[in-house]
């Protein structure tokens, strides 16, 4: 993979590649940054210059058998673990090593994917993947092997937060003093969720979202669009790649959030001494809970953005928001005002309690429909 392939993140590329023509390669790496941001191709990349022997800041000039492993995303030292979860074709103990060539195929796809891709990639987005125990065992045995080319091996954790505790702690040991010419690279979105002894362990790189220019840029090279709809996408896209490729092909999940989410606040605003709105807000309920957790979970984050972008949008800051309803007569600017400093906090309080609970295998149904009838109270408090 090519550094120049990579959008923007010019600092970020620079550090990396002077880091590997000093020679001073930390062991541990901790890659943090939102999503469609770059980190699992910059990652990527940076391995390769590594285990090639590439000079100059670019991926062409070392071993030319080496980097066209790479382009396979084949290469024999670079190691990947990842969240998994059991499918059709995995029925108990899943580890990384049984996706690989779903893996290479969301690599080659959509190296700006998320995790709920990755899910519908293996087609279990009804399930919670992780990265457990097992997986541990896998990377234990495989950087115990002498390194197949004889010079660096490299181990790759993707959505490193999605370790649970036993993974990590079987782990620590070996990411604080890894065998010679070993080098970890954690991704994560959430550098909160990871256990601080991991954390502690890790030298951290923070990559920002991309600017809106270079997501534009890439969108005219990459899908030819006029420059007017390009610019579009990229603010909307809000600094996230993946977003703006799905808003190209109107295949963001964003879509069907916002007829959930526009069904759910105008029922949730009727229901007040209204039983035929409670109805309706216990029958959207019932149809969210059918869908898999991951998309619950989406689901809920979508949410609690919408409702910030409702907030600044109502406190007069316009230039910050991003975000362009769908749907025909549903503005943004008519639901603002019911969206500010006296109910934002307890709203977005309950979105992340129901997260949370979500996440924990709670019963989604009670969940969503508590969920519900709290939002009722809370569309009709009044701005003190």
């Amino acid at each position: 993979m090519l550094f120049s392939d990579i959008l923007g993140q010019k600092h970020i590329k620079a550090h990396l590649t002077k880091s590997v023509d000093h020679g001073r390669i930390p062991h541990a790496q901790l890659f943090v940054g939102p999503e469609g941001s770059g980190t699992l191709p910059m990652a990527i990349a940076y391995a390769q210059y590594i285990l090639c022997g590439n000079s100059n800041g670019e991926n062409t000039s070392g071993n030319s058998a080496c980097n066209t492993k790479f382009n396979a995303i084949a290469h024999p030292d670079l190691h990947f673990a990842f969240p998994v979860t059991t499918s059709q074709k995995v029925k108990s103990k899943p580890v990384s090593s049984f996706y690989l060539e779903e893996w290479r195929k969301l690599l080659k796809e959509q190296p700006y994917g998320n995790l709920f891709d990755w899910y519908k990639f293996l087609g279990v987005d009804n399930k919670q993947g992780q990265i457990g125990v097992d997986e541990a065992q896998e990377i234990v045995k495989a950087l115990t092997l002498k390194s197949y080319e004889g010079g660096y091996k490299v181990m790759l954790i993707w959505m490193a937060e999605k370790m649970n505790t036993a993974c990590a702690n079987k782990l620590l040991k070996l990411i604080e003093e890894p065998p010679d010419k070993t080098i970890f690279l954690l991704i994560a979105e959430e550098e909160e969720q990871l256990i601080n002894t991991i954390r502690s362990r890790c030298q951290v790189l923070h990559f920002p979202p991309l600017s809106q220019d270079d997501i534009r840029d890439a969108l005219i090279t990459k899908y030819s669009l006029e420059i007017a709809v390009a610019t579009k996408i990229a603010n909307e896209a809000n600094g996230n790649f993946n977003k703006a490729c799905d808003l190209v092909y109107r295949d963001s999940e964003d879509i069907q959030f916002e007829s959930w989410f526009i069904f759910w606040v105008r029922s949730a605003f009727k229901a007040k001494g209204n039983k035929s709105a409670i109805l309706d807000l216990i029958s959207w309920s019932e149809d969210i809970a059918k869908t898999g957790r991951e998309t619950q979970k989406q689901f809920l984050n979508f949410c609690l953005d919408f409702f910030r972008q409702a907030l600044l949008l109502n406190y007069k800051a316009p230039t910050l928001v991003y975000y362009q309803p769908k749907t025909e007569g549903f503005k943004l600017e008519n639901f603002a005002p019911y969206i500010h400093g006296n109910n934002i906090m307890d709203i977005s309080n309950e979105l992340q309690d129901a997260i949370y609970h979500i996440e924990r295998n709670g019963n989604s149904k009670i969940i969503l429909t508590d969920l519900s009838i709290k939002l009722t109270r809370l569309l009709h408090k009044k701005e003190s």
